[in-house]
């Protein structure tokens, strides 16, 4: 038997929950990924993801560059290495690119998730049609790797005495069955909030209710009939254009609400294998949050929920942060390469930074007294990316004012707090209060450039989960945020649920 600690050959087997504890999950290379501002243009335009490929590849590197930047491990689908051309690049040629993948595989910063396959040089299936040429180019690294180094893969069971059972029915309980519960239980949730997270307009709500309704019935069904609930199956009924091949990303914009329907199945496809492991989704500006889901998720921390408005509040107070006089460029990450990516992930700057953070997610009910240092190691990171965008001859300095912006979601409602001039700039979006019972939300840390208009790194991450007990318990919250200086009310459409959670492809199991 293989238990997750013995290795073999190339390969060291281990569980998801050997994975270490800032391990992430980067969403943006789901092969369906796409920003929802896009998919939506995409939508109205006609035009599938082949007629998207360049803008989308642009998007889809730099959300891979800043998951290996801004997390210590980044756990990718195997067949993501030779089908995402976004990944494969690095080494479909001998050369500094390939190396530095191979340095970062053998280092354990990228991890291969393998669903049924028991290595990660295993030809795959011939029904997901593999691109030969990636998939050459991946067995040629693997086969690169000095005969010293091992490359971790994660998998859901390694136990090899049931003839691969225990993987299977592990795979089953925690990957497919939830992503069917989720879908399932749409028309659970307050549609109000739901439709205008979305982005939804309010007279719309009823139309776009009905059509969840004729989604959870459709997928009822297959349940009744012992057929499996999978994204593909649903993408053909609600999403994709009829009789076209899921892979090209053909949008039909005669089916009601295919954008938005779009971003609930993504959103509930590519939260499962992070939860199955146990580590946190890594989400892209412009897609769907988890709190969307409006669920009483457990809480990925030593502190659990945040159920005290006064607690909460102090997330929202008032800090001092000194002032940062270097210009920076953190967009210079675009013109890096992933030799400079294995070069950054060596420096002192970033080892320093991924200790701050993992000290932050660790307790953030400590939040007011460790996001400085947190903030203080990012901008020493961003100084590393801009030397080395420089040796490079590709970036010019800009001008860079690095501020931290804290945004509190609970139901409806957003918050956001920006640091600036040694106080908060507090703003408020709600919508009317429409559900009884416990409101759900989560506390997401962003570190952004405040020049209106110029490109950065942004970097956001959830660092905790909100749970209020009821309505009283959110009125108090709001009457205290309300009173903070500087407070106003945000004007423009409602809030959304996007922002700055996982994948998987499945083998001899039905895709997703």
């Amino acid at each position: 038997m293989t238990d997750g600690n013995s290795s073999d050959g190339l390969m060291t087997p281990i569980r998801p929950e050997q994975l270490e504890s800032g391990a992430v999950i980067a969403q943006s290379l789901d092969n369906q990924w796409v920003p929802a501002p896009l998919a939506k243009d995409m939508i109205a335009r006609g035009r599938s993801l082949d007629q998207i490929a360049p803008q989308r590849l642009q998007e889809v590197r730099a959300e891979y560059f800043r998951s290996l930047i801004n997390a210590s491990q980044v756990v990718i689908n195997r067949a993501y290495f030779y089908n995402n051309d976004a990944i494969s690049r690095d080494f479909a040629q001998q050369g500094e690119s390939r190396t530095a993948h191979q340095k970062l595989l053998a280092s354990g910063a990228i991890v291969p998730f393998l669903l049924n396959e028991r290595h990660p040089a295993e030809e795959p299936p011939a029904h997901l049609h593999a691109r030969p040429d990636g998939f050459t180019a991946w067995q040629e690294t693997l086969a690169g790797i000095p005969a010293t180094d091992r490359v971790r893969c994660v998998r859901m069971s390694w136990d090899d005495t049931s003839g691969d059972q225990e993987n299977r029915e592990q795979t089953r309980i925690r990957l497919f069955q939830p992503f069917a519960e989720r879908v399932q239980g749409l028309t659970a949730k307050d549609i109000d909030v739901l439709a205008a997270q979305v982005g939804v307009d309010r007279r719309d709500a009823d139309r776009f209710a009905r059509r969840l309704g004729e989604v959870v019935a459709f997928s009822n069904d297959l349940s009744v009939r012992r057929q499996p609930v999978v994204r593909n199956t649903l993408y053909e009924e609600f999403v994709s254009v009829p009789g076209t091949n899921i892979a090209e990303g053909r949008y039909d914009g005669g089916k009601p609400f295919a954008a938005e329907i779009k971003q609930l199945l993504d959103l509930v496809y590519n939260v499962n294998l992070a939860d199955a492991l146990g580590r946190y989704p890594l989400t892209p500006v412009g897609s769907l949050r988890r709190v969307v889901l409006q669920e009483a998720r457990e809480a990925r921390s030593t502190a659990g929920f945040i159920e005290d408005p006064e607690q909460l509040l102090t997330l929202l107070r008032r800090q001092s942060f000194a002032t940062v006089q270097d210009h920076l460029t953190p967009a210079a990450v675009n013109a890096l390469t992933l030799h400079d990516i294995y070069q950054l992930r060596q420096t002192s700057a970033w080892n320093e930074y991924v200790r701050a953070f993992s000290a932050l997610t660790a307790a953030p009910e400590a939040f007011h007294d460790s996001v400085g240092r947190v903030f203080d190691r990012y901008v020493r990171l961003n100084s590393e990316i801009l030397k080395l965008a420089r040796e490079r001859d590709r970036a010019r300095p800009a001008p860079w004012r690095p501020v931290v912006e804290v945004v509190v979601t609970v139901g409806a409602a957003v918050f956001t707090a920006v640091s600036g001039n040694d106080l908060w700039e507090v703003a408020g979006s709600v919508l009317p209060l429409t559900v009884s019972g416990s409101l759900t939300g989560s506390v997401q840390l962003v570190l952004r450039n405040r020049i209106a208009g110029r490109r950065e790194q942004r970097f956001a991450r959830e660092i905790a989960a909100v749970r209020l007990a009821g309505e009283r318990e959110w009125a108090q919250f709001h009457d205290l945020v309300q009173r903070l200086p500087g407070y106003r009310d945000a004007t423009g459409p409602g809030p959304t649920g996007t922002a700055s959670t996982t994948t998987q492809d499945n083998e001899d199991l039905p895709e997703y």
